[in-house]
């Protein structure tokens, strides 16, 4: 997988949402997801959810996934958070 396909997949799972993902070997990926659905959900939910968008790709084709999951204010609100 490109880290395109995978921001595509979670941008078109997650509604109003937008992911900034990067990864080079094409198994180990890092991302940031904004979306305003993660707000008032703890840190795990906020992962399933982006788990969720990307389906049985998580057991075949993508490796290792680290996940930021962010709400839009707390992203505004977190300069340190901006980079991978």
């Amino acid at each position: 997988m490109t880290p395109e396909e995978i921001k595509s997949l979670i941008e078109a799972g997650l509604e109003d949402s937008e992911a900034i993902v990067e990864g080079e070997d094409g198994t180990h990926f890092q991302a940031i997801v904004v979306c305003d659905q993660f707000e008032g959900l703890p840190l795990v939910k906020r992962h399933q959810l982006v788990y969720k968008t990307l389906g049985d790709k998580m057991k075949s084709e993508i490796h290792a996934l680290s996940i930021r999951p962010l709400t839009r204010s707390e992203w505004e609100n977190s300069k340190d958070l901006r980079t991978l």
